[in-house]
């Protein structure tokens, strides 16, 4: 508890105190936080086209410095920081002078999401997770096999509640074709830069077509939640055992056809495939129906016999049952000083400004957080004291 002490050092290789300030010899800003025997070095990244802060991590039994595999989308560089060692194994990073929805990130060095990738990496790890205030809804993962409907039930969520709801743009290798929009049809990426971002945890689901990448990255999703809305992922059941696998928060609805007969009656009466097409997705449908409802990854089941009875209780399922209207608010920032000192007190953050006749506190209650890397870090509340 208390202030955290704020000191300039030339070389960060001689030592650190916990939330020692260090500034190189090429003006680069860097925070260490000493937890048990290592001390993390963060900021101060020497390369030009780095677009992330750096991770260093200094052993004091050994004395040896190491970089560790950093996962998540991290922060961009900034002018300064202020940190704060917190429970469960998370550092708080605060970026001086940066936006108000940048300003606030964890560093998680030891949480059980970062445990779970040591082990199946073998290797050193930490990761980033953004910071935002308050709390969101959970995405909602549908599956079902094809023809079933649930593209249908989909569109009938986004009609009745249009600022409610809202889709990820999926990522993909492949070229756009002649009328699709970068960052509106799909995120369009160069392919070793999508699998750079895979191997380091950014995405929940990915899948290779025809030699073309597809997935969902984490950050499309947590974008709509910013914005205000409940992210809908329409994927497979082998996508939606990925995002089960990883620490999205999500609920997991499984829509049925109420017999193999009436599904395939549906494919049919579409007019769209061939009967070869037919016949492979209702051998892939009855695989698909077989995981969904043996697999454990759905907590939820849906039978699909009557279009709108099916509606009404997936309404009722995701608690909208009664309603007519709901409207999206988008997640507000945190604005904090530029110049500033910080405190800890318990599970709050004092962020105090200075320079200023007239100074405001800043209180950051961290009591509620949740969610995490690679994703973002929710239930910040914030609360003002001038003086």
């Amino acid at each position: 508890m208390g202030e955290a002490p704020a000191f300039l050092v030339d070389h960060p290789e001689n030592g650190h105190s916990n939330g020692v300030g260090v500034k190189s010899e090429t003006n680069n800003t860097e925070i260490s936080v000493d937890i048990g025997d290592r001390t993390f070095v963060i900021g101060g990244n020497h390369e030009r086209n780095t677009f992330s802060i750096g991770v260093r991590i200094h052993d004091k039994n050994s004395n040896n410095w190491f970089s560790p595999i950093v996962l998540g989308t991290g922060p961009k560089p900034s002018k300064g920081y202020s940190a704060s060692v917190l429970k469960q194994g998370r550092i708080l990073v605060i970026k001086k002078g940066s936006p108000c929805n940048d300003s606030i990130w964890f560093l998680e060095v030891d949480s059980p999401y970062v445990r779970k990738q040591k082990k199946l990496l073998k290797k050193e790890v930490v990761a980033w997770s953004k910071g935002v205030r308050g709390n969101a809804e959970k995405p909602i993962v549908i599956s079902g096999p094809s023809g079933v409907g649930k593209g249908t039930l989909i569109s009938m969520l986004m009609k009745e509640f249009p600022s409610m709801f809202g889709f990820s743009v999926s990522h993909t290798t492949r070229s756009p074709r002649s009328m699709e929009r970068d960052g509106v049809h799909y995120h369009f990426a160069d392919k070793k830069v999508m699998e750079k971002d895979i191997k380091d945890g950014k995405f929940l689901e990915f899948a290779s077509v025809h030699g073309n990448l597809y997935g969902t990255s984490i950050e499309s999703v947590e974008v709509v939640t910013d914005s205000g809305k409940r992210c809908i992922l329409d994927i497979d059941v082998q996508g939606a055992r990925s995002v089960r696998a990883s620490s999205l928060d999500a609920v997991f609805i499984f829509v049925c056809p109420p017999s193999m007969k009436e599904l395939e009656d549906r494919l049919r009466a579409r007019g769209t495939e061939t009967e070869e097409q037919i016949q492979k997705r209702l051998r892939n449908a009855e695989a698909e129906i077989k995981e969904g409802q043996s697999s454990g990854i759905f907590g939820l089941m849906l039978d699909n016999d009557n279009l709108e009875e099916c509606y009404k209780k997936l309404k009722k399922l995701l608690g909208l049952d009664g309603v007519s209207l709901v409207n999206g608010v988008e997640i507000e920032g945190i604005n904090l000083p530029t110049e500033h000192t910080v405190s800890k007190m318990e599970d709050q953050i004092i962020v105090q400004e200075i320079g200023k006749e007239t100074r405001n506190k800043i209180v950051l209650d961290l009591s509620s957080l949740n969610g995490g890397a690679p994703g973002r870090t929710r239930g910040i509340l914030v609360d003002t004291i001038k003086f």
